[in-house]
């Protein structure tokens, strides 16, 4: 369908209103941005309506985060223009974008862990009273009629570090509207929040909408951009590819646009003969927690692990792995009993953890992408004589990079400068670097597109294909159909039953997973 259309059928060509006759609220006109070896966006615009959700599309380095901080103030350009109501702006700060209107939610978390949720809600905005001290009292007021108006359910005296991620996430969402704004952009703001609260989140895109406001929507989620956005963008390597609305198009036209491909098969798992049990989890219980998870998992198997957020997913792989050793029951490794109590533990008997949250406990964010890679190797192929072989551990982790199609200038780009999706394959490509015989995955392609979805997919039923026994932990429901071979099913810190491939279903996994 998309063929059919003009490039930019909703904003009219290359059409610039007049200044002060604009019916855009926001206009990026030409935008460039270059970073030491690679341009992340070329000749760049965008236009966004009052009263729309405008969705921005696109693999992850495409450059939409780019463009984003860009708007808020966080980059400056290096060509172009951004105009506000048809008039130019010059936006040099956060703080400059904020009082021209624009307000930002950041895929990446950034509240202050040890203050309250009113106090981040309103810092630098403080009510103060006569004396000119913080009014902490007016500071919960106002918070608790800010959270009554959007319908959120939470203390405002909590502590930031007491609230879950997806919490947190409500109380940035609510940050972000507390600045009356007339853009409001939203970068990946479902990424860690349950369905339920998804529809909550809707609910409050779809007020702010109707009163004008004109909302940026970054998402990799096709059925959330045909669910709230009524026009979309794609991006695709720094280009601007075109702009659609959203009942024009179909979720093959947009992926076309997005990779300049097809994509045949988002799940290409292939029927492995499984090995030998490699691991044996007997009763594994960490009190308080989750009680008498029990499952065998074999050579080549992808043993999928599905339910709520809270359930105690990824609290079962971080036992596996030693971060918080279990309290009571067994594990055994090819047949013998093991004790994990720390991740060297882990790692030494040929396992590997990617973690959920990247940011916090994945990326060492101050480095760069070769020392994040190599971090974690420790077997004999780089040591010689009690020594690194430094020039092959580089080669090792270039190779890798670049087999993960790693976008990036070179190999001492700090790793806090990539993508999100970008980072999360560094992180894959320290893992695979150890060689692991058991590779735990909690959340793989959270944040990633399309494109690096399939890539990752692939890469998994390869693993797999050779021999790697896989826990693989998702919240996308089609992600754990579609590669899973079993898949166990948790609720409230319990397995409630284990799915063969053959009998698993949505109805299936949701009715085990709200026992």
């Amino acid at each position: 369908m998309v063929s059919a259309l003009q490039v930019d059928t909703v904003s009219s060509g290359n059409r610039v209103p007049q200044s002060g006759q604009s019916e855009y609220v926001l206009e990026v006109v030409n935008a460039r941005k270059e970073f030491p070896g690679v341009v992340a966006l070329d000749d760049v615009s965008l236009r966004i309506r009052p009263g729309t959700v405008h969705a921005l599309m696109g693999e992850n380095g495409a450059g939409k985060s780019t463009l984003m901080k860009i708007i808020a103030g966080i980059y400056q350009p290096d060509g172009g223009e951004i105009r506000l109501r048809g008039e130019p702006v010059t936006l040099e700060t956060p703080l400059a974008a904020q009082e021209a209107g624009i307000a930002m939610i950041h895929q990446e978390l950034l509240l202050m862990n040890q203050m309250t949720v009113a106090e981040n809600i309103w810092i630098r905005r403080e009510p103060l009273n006569k004396f000119g001290l913080v009014d902490h009292a007016e500071m919960h007021r106002m918070t608790a009629e800010l959270f009554d108006r959007l319908n959120i359910h939470l203390d405002p005296e909590a502590e930031i570090s007491e609230l879950s991620v997806a919490n947190r996430q409500m109380v940035e969402i609510a940050k972000a509207v507390s600045f009356n704004s007339d853009v409001l952009i939203m970068d990946e703001p479902t990424s860690a929040i349950t369905e339920k609260e998804v529809a909550h989140l809707f609910e409050i895109i779809r007020d702010l909408r109707a009163k004008g406001i004109g909302i940026v929507y970054i998402t990799h989620k096709m059925n959330e951009l045909f669910e709230i956005a009524d026009e979309f963008s794609v991006f695709r390597d720094g280009h601007y590819i075109g702009t659609h609305l959203s009942s024009e198009v179909t979720r093959d036209d947009i992926i076309r646009m997005m990779v300049g491909r097809e994509i045949t098969q988002m799940f290409p798992k292939e029927e492995v003969e499984l090995g030998d049990v490699v691991m044996s989890v007997k009763n594994l219980t960490l009190e308080g927690v989750f009680h008498d998870i029990s499952f065998d998992l074999r050579q080549g198997e992808i043993l999928g692990f599905a339910g709520l957020v809270g359930s105690g997913r990824s609290n079962v792989a971080e036992a596996l792995f030693g971060v918080t050793p279990a309290t009571s029951g067994t594990i055994e490794i090819e047949g013998k009993p093991v004790e994990i109590k720390t991740s060297h533990d882990a790692i030494k008997l040929g396992m590997a953890f990617l973690t959920e949250d990247r940011k916090e406990t994945g990326c060492f964010l101050p480095l760069d992408i070769q020392e994040n890679a190599q971090v974690a190797v420790i077997h004999d192929d780089f040591v010689s004589n009690g020594f690194v072989n430094e020039s092959k551990l580089v080669d090792a982790c270039i190779e890798m990079c670049k087999k993960l199609r790693v976008k990036t200038p070179n190999m001492h780009e700090c790793i806090e400068n990539l993508s999100g999706g970008n980072q999360q394959k560094v992180l894959i490509a320290r893992w695979l670097l150890t060689n692991p015989k058991i590779l735990i995955l909690d959340e793989p392609t959270r944040g990633i597109d399309v494109g690096a979805k399939a890539e990752i997919h692939s890469l998994i039923t390869q693993l797999a294909h050779n021999g790697v026994a896989v826990i693989m932990i998702s919240s996308e429901m089609p992600e754990v159909l579609g590669m899973s071979d079993r898949i166990v099913v948790m609720h409230e810190g319990h397995a409630t039953g284990i799915l063969d491939r053959s009998e698993a279903d949505q109805v299936k996994i949701m009715d085990l997973a709200a026992q």
